[in-house]
This record gives C-alpha cells, sequence and structure tokens, in this order.
C-alpha cells in the first residue's frame, strides 16, 4: 500500500518587523523629550552665532565697562556682565564649548576603554590582570579630584581639559566591555569562527567586540552629562579652558563673587549646564529601556501581570 507523496504547501512565515532605533526611541516619553531638548542645543551651536551677529556685542569678548552688570533690555536680552559683555552671546557662543568637551571627552574615553576593556575580557590572564590593576588604581581616587589632578599637571585648556576628563571616566567602558565580551566570547557562533580556523584576532575584533558594545552605546549619552559636569566644575574652579573662552563652567566661577549682589549671573550659566545634563540623561535612560530586551518584553506584557513580576534592581 503506498502513502501519498504530494508535495506539502510551506507555512506562511511572517516578516520581521523593522523596527528602527530611531523611530523606538521616539516613542519612549524620557528618551523622546532628551532628543527635543538635545536637538535645541544643537540649533543654537549651529544657528546661534548667525542669529547674534550683526552688531558689536555679538563678539562674545566685546567689553563696554560703561554698560557693567545692565538689566536686560532690548539691546540686551539678558544683560551684561562685569565686563559689559552681552549674557546672552556668551550663552550662545558658549554652548559649542561646553557640549564639545563633553562629546570629546567621551569619544576619548571610548576609544581608550573599549580595546582595553575587549582584549581583557577575551584573552584573560595576565592580560586581564594587568588590565583590571590599572582599573583599580584609577577608580581608588575621586572621579572629579583625579581630573582636577590631572589638570593641575597638564595645566588648563581646552585639550588638556578633554584628555583630563576622558581619563577618569574611561574605566567605566574598561568594566562595561569586559563583562559584555566575557559574555559574548561563550556563545555559539564564536565557537564556529573558532572551529571553522578563524584566528583567535579575528574573531575578537569581527564577531565578539561589534556584538558586545551595546553596553557602551546606552552608557554613552550617561557619560555626556558626567562629564559635562566635571568639566564645569572645573571650570567654576578656574582649571577649565583659558579666559575669555565663554564656556559656562567658567562663566559661572567668573561670577561667583556676584552670588548675592547679582544672582542672575550665576542662574543662567547653571540652567544652561542643567538642561544639558538633564536631556542627555534622559536620554540614556530612554536608550538603555529601548535596547534592553528584557525591559521591552515586559512592557508588551498585560498591566496585572506586569505587577507579579520582580522588578529590575535599581528601576
Amino acid at each position: 500500500m503506498t502513502e501519498s507523496t504530494a508535495p506539502l504547501t510551506p507555512l506562511p512565515i511572517a516578516a520581521p518587523r523593522r523596527d528602527h532605533l530611531l523611530r523606538r526611541l521616539l516613542r519612549h516619553r524620557s528618551s523622546r523629550i532628551g532628543l527635543i531638548m538635545l536637538s535645541g542645543f544643537f540649533a543654537v551651536i549651529v544657528f546661534g552665532p548667525l542669529l547674534v551677529a550683526g552688531s558689536p556685542t555679538s563678539d562674545p569678548h566685546y567689553q563696554n565697562l560703561g554698560e557693567s552688570l545692565q538689566p536686560p533690555s532690548a539691546s540686551h536680552w539678558l544683560g551684561t556682565d562685569l565686563l559689559g559683555r552681552d549674557e546672552l552671546v556668551r550663552l550662545v557662543i558658549g554652548a559649542r564649548y561646553t557640549i564639545l568637551i563633553g562629546i570629546g571627552a567621551v569619544v576619548v574615553g571610548i576609544l581608550i576603554g573599549v580595546p582595553l576593556g575587549a582584549l581583557s575580557g577575551f584573552y584573560r590572564g595576565w592580560v586581564d590582570l594587568l588590565v583590571q590593576r590599572l582599573i583599580d588604581i584609577v577608580l581608588a581616587f575621586p572621579h572629579f579630584l583625579l581630573a582636577l589632578a590631572l589638570v593641575a599637571v597638564l595645566g588648563p585648556g581646552l585639550r588638556n581639559l578633554i584628555i583630563a576628563v576622558a581619563l577618569a571616566s574611561f574605566p567605566r567602558f574598561v568594566r562595561l566591555v569586559r563583562a559584555s565580551v566575557l559574555s559574548v566570547r561563550e556563545q555559539p557562533f564564536t565557537e564556529a569562527a573558532r572551529a571553522l580556523g578563524v584566528s583567535e584576532r579575528r574573531v575578537l575584533w569581527r564577531h565578539v567586540l561589534p556584538n558586545s558594545l551595546t553596553p557602551v552605546i546606552v552608557q554613552a549619552p550617561l557619560e555626556l552629562g558626567s562629564a559635562i559636569l566635571t568639566a564645569s566644575g572645573l571650570g567654576f574652579l578656574g582649571l577649565g579652558v583659558r579666559q575669555p573662552t565663554p564656556e559656562w563652567g567658567t562663566m559661572l566661577g567668573e561670577s561667583r563673587d556676584l552670588i548675592f549682589s547679582n544672582p542672575r549671573m550665576l542662574t543662567y550659566p547653571g540652567l544652561c549646564i542643567l538642561a544639558a545634563i538633564l536631556a542627555f540623561n534622559l536620554l540614556g535612560d530612554g536608550m538603555r529601556d529601548v535596547l534592553d530586551p528584557r525591559l521591552r518584553s515586559r512592557k508588551r506584557l498585560p498591566r496585572r501581570l506586569r505587577r507579579r513580576l520582580p522588578r529590575k534592581a535599581g528601576r
């Protein structure tokens, strides 16, 4: 008795849904607010100098001692500082320096921390021991005090400030990448690459490291806020960029003697620093929620089931 050998009809397979990262970030409340705020900051950086151009006061270094500490008016929307310089112009130009310091410090920290963390987690042994003891020594110093000591050794200036803040923050990236690499290096696809005869170096840089960068992407916006705060603190102490560069932390330091007589001189740059740090922190929080598959799967559950699940530590 023969059985029917009619060909089987394949079941339809749903096409994978392509949900882009930017679309998910815009749907998330925290990251949406952070992106809107950052868009405003970058618009000020790009177009702000064009809006304040056209008059002598558009130069952030232009001084007019006869108009010292003028209140807000039609000619000076936010008033003037102790040397008669337009406060709005200095805030607009200062955004470029402050954001540049934060981005530069984080980029340098990533360029140092990611390779060290990858080598430490992949090769282990004496390489891991050496790198981790170096990181332990760096982490033994408080973050701000280490940056302060480095600036004191290197001297004030924009480049030295970026280097000092980066050297104080790169250990976080080393630890993050190392933990991620330790997990990824044991995955089946890395074992398959080794079985095919791929060299260890190629396995690290082509297979392990690209799949270990998600924590770095999440941590980078948070580190941007921390770098801006550290750089502003150093500028407040007079160890930031050289005067008369209108950096927000330096503007705070120049106005600290006016905290009681003219508090608006500290209020404006302080609010700008607060808004920039808040924007980066909101973006980082949203990216963590969007890129963590456990949080995404949790949010797809009904509310009554979500309440029964244990919450993630720190949330």
